[in-house]
This record gives C-alpha cells, sequence and structure tokens, in this order.
C-alpha cells in the first residue's frame, strides 16, 4: 500500500466519525444548512490537505475544529463588514437562576424544570443573536464539551480569556431566555 493511500484512509478514519459533530457546530455558527455544509466541506479539504501536518498521538478532534472554527471566522470576517459588539457591563451572571427565584408560577418546580421547557428551537434561536465570539465559546465548551485549554487552543487565545468570554456568553444567553420567557408567559412576575 501506497504512503498516500495509509493517509488518507488513516484521515477518514479519524475524521469521518466527527462529521455530525462538524456539521452541528457549523450550523450553529452559521446558522444556515448550506452555509453550514459548505463550511464542513471546506474544514475537510483544508485538513485533509494539512494532514501531514498533524501531528499523531495529539487530540485529532480539537485539531479539526480548529480548522473550522477558523474557516467559520474567516468566512464571518468576509461576509460582514463589522462584527456585533455587546457592552460585558450588561450582562451579570446568574441573572436567569436570580429572575427565576423571583417568580411566582415555577415556585415549587426545580429551575432546571423551567429551563428544560426553554431548551431546543429557542435556544438555538437565541444562540444566533448573541455575537460571534461568544457564539463559537458557547458551542465549544457547552455542545461540544471541549475543555478550557482545548478551546484556548482551538480559538488561539489564552485560557484567561476563554474562561471570561464564557462567562459573558453564558450571562447574555441567560438573559436573552429570561426575556424570551417572560415574552411566552414561561413565567410571571410576582408584582
Amino acid at each position: 500500500m501506497r504512503k498516500e493511500e495509509i493517509t488518507h484512509e488513516k484521515f477518514l478514519e479519524l475524521a469521518m466519525p466527527l462529521v455530525d459533530s462538524l456539521y452541528s457546530t457549523a450550523f450553529r455558527m452559521t446558522g444556515k444548512k448550506m452555509d453550514a455544509e459548505d463550511l464542513v466541506q471546506e474544514a475537510l479539504l483544508k485538513a485533509y490537505g494539512a494532514f501531514d501536518r498533524f501531528q499523531e498521538g495529539t487530540n485529532f478532534k480539537a485539531w479539526i475544529f480548529k480548522i473550522l472554527v477558523n474557516a467559520g471566522i474567516s468566512n464571518y470576517r468576509k461576509k460582514s463588514v463589522r462584527p456585533q459588539t455587546s457592552s460585558y457591563d450588561e450582562f451579570e451572571e446568574y441573572y436567569l437562576y436570580r429572575k427565576l427565584n423571583k417568580t411566582q408560577s415555577y415556585d415549587s418546580l426545580n429551575k432546571f424544570d423551567v429551563l428544560d421547557e426553554l431548551f431546543g428551537d429557542d435556544v438555538k434561536k437565541s444562540l444566533e443573536t448573541i455575537s460571534e465570539q461568544f457564539r463559537e465559546i458557547i458551542i465549544l465548551a457547552d455542545i461540544e464539551e471541549f475543555s478550557y485549554k482545548e478551546i484556548a487552543e482551538i480559538l488561539e487565545i489564552p485560557i484567561g480569556t476563554v474562561m471570561s468570554r464564557l462567562s459573558r456568553a453564558r450571562g447574555t444567553l441567560q438573559k436573552l431566555l429570561w426575556e424570551f420567557a417572560k415574552e411566552n408567559g414561561y413565567v410571571r412576575s410576582k408584582e
């Protein structure tokens, strides 16, 4: 067997089990099926082209997700004149939980029962409204379950930045979900 065939087979062996997860992440990043498919295809092509530089024994999943995220960021920058920004000061940690404690209609329920009601399409819609840097950090940490260290390597940022962005991203998402819950009658104020 030729070296190219071995490399090709090894790449397929490592990459194919991750395709669904790559697509899921790409879809969450782009919000559009066709854009997500294009992004996964682009990432797979780039990864395959650079596979000779992949160091065996290292984390292939983190390596290919880094390629996916970088391709997504590059595409996003090409499409937008200026990235969406958020004021970090307006988001408080535990905002949603504090608000849930002030509700009358769910006093007897576990807080997580209320959160379960909100998950699904509503979370996806909320994710689409937050800035790209917050969205990618939530996806990598809370959906793909990468460690802080792996996220830092994927995004090429310090671990402290990962932790602070993740905290702000979660706060932003909590606030959006709280507003959604109020608007749709999931919770009522005691007032």
